[in-house]
């Protein structure tokens, strides 16, 4: 199956759901509130982009919305699925509290926006959001990118062989490949690497190429969003577990040659590490790639904040704001990649002491220490 074909026919829907929720509303994006006109809103500016929506928001211009419409998929009992495009929730008033955003009511459901903007029935009702929000999509998008570069380069391995010297793509990915499986895979994982290969490569570049899809103007922050990196987190999590051997579960729950008294404070912190590995992979990916998002966008609405206090202040504060993002901007690219391959390496780590079988100096210390507990 060619995935060139799959891909523009899921970007072709994509844009026909979106053209048929604009016919009843032109703007799927809260313009802002019929108050008195305020100044530059940085706050909203970097929490709508690091932020999940119903709609992909790109850029505003002469203060109108630029932005991609996404179907709304929601299940309630009784009511069954119903599908409508968020373009037609168009009118936002702020509530009571003057931090949520409102969306207006239609079809029985309305959006609340705050730090997470979320479909909630008009009558309080109980449903289940199932739609295509900008984080599915670009997850989406990835995949299929993923799918069609190691598809592209399967097909010159299968049409060539091995023995001709690699091209293109097919070179670029070569180098990758054989980097993770020399110097990540098989230090940790050792004659077994083969089988863990697959997985280890899949959060890789799946990681990798969501880093950079984020870094695009108008991208999303995916792989900043902790539900994101705690899946991805789980995965490791659980092949570990299903992938452990007796002697890793003895050393966990029984350590050797440690007294007893020793045993009972040492047992509880080993398993409580055992629970921290997923949560160091959680959030280390999650606080790296969130925090280099909102330190680019500020760098850069400094231009606009200095520039709604004086032209003049703001017309300065320019080169030294885009010098920096700019540099931001390469340091991400570097960090996207780093962030990638410390996951995939502490995923390689944590499975390796998992499926770590004992050598024969490990058998020969407790064989030592058995003879000196008879002895004594």
């Amino acid at each position: 199956m060619n995935f060139r074909y799959l891909f523009s026919l899921l970007f072709l829907s994509f844009v026909l759901s979106g053209a048929i929720g604009t016919v009843g509303a032109q703007e799927a994006t809260p313009p802002p509130p019929p108050q008195e006109k305020k100044g530059f809103d940085a706050i909203k500016v970097i929490f709508g982009h690091i932020a999940d929506s119903h709609d992909w928001h790109f850029f505003e211009m002469n203060d109108k919305p630029v932005a991609f419409p996404l179907p709304v998929i929601i299940y309630q009992q009784g009511k069954g699925i119903q599908v409508f495009s968020s373009a037609h929730f168009e009118e936002w008033t702020k509530m009571a509290d003057d931090k949520t955003m409102k969306s207006n009511s239609y079809n029985g459901y309305h959006l609340e926006k705050a730090m997470k903007e979320k479909v909630i029935a008009d009558d309080g009702s109980k449903l289940y959001d199932l739609s295509l929000t900008k984080n599915i999509l670009s997850m989406l998008i990835s995949a299929i990118l993923l799918l069609w570069v190691m598809t592209s380069v399967a097909r010159k391995y299968k049409k060539h062989g091995h023995m001709k010297a690699p091209s293109g793509m097919q070179n670029a990915m070569e180098v990758i490949i054989i980097f993770m499986r020399d110097e990540v895979v098989k230090p940790n994982l050792g004659h077994k690497y083969a089988r863990y290969m697959p997985l280890i490569l899949t959060i890789f570049f799946f990681i990798w190429i969501n880093n950079l899809l984020g870094l695009l103007p108008g991208g999303a922050n995916f792989t900043g969003n902790i539900a994101v990196t705690l899946c991805l987190a789980i995965i490791s999590f659980i092949v570990m577990l299903v992938s452990s051997n007796k002697h890793f579960w003895s050393h966990l729950l029984n350590p050797p040659g440690v007294p007893f008294g020793v045993k009972c404070l040492l047992v509880p912190i080993e398993i409580m590490s055992l629970f921290i590995k997923p949560i160091a992979l959680t959030i280390r990916l999650f606080a790296n790639i969130l925090a280099g998002h909102i330190v680019i966008l500020s760098v850069i609405s400094m231009i606009f904040i200095f520039g709604g206090l004086s032209r003049f202040a703001g017309g300065g504060f320019v080169v030294v704001s885009l010098a920096f993002s700019v540099f931001m901007f390469m340091l991400e690219l570097l960090v996207g990649a780093i962030q990638a391959f410390i996951f995939a390496n502490l995923t390689a780590v944590f499975i390796g002491q998992a499926i770590e079988e004992p050598s024969h100096s490990h058998h020969h210390i407790e064989d030592e220490i058995q003879n000196e507990e008879v002895i004594a």
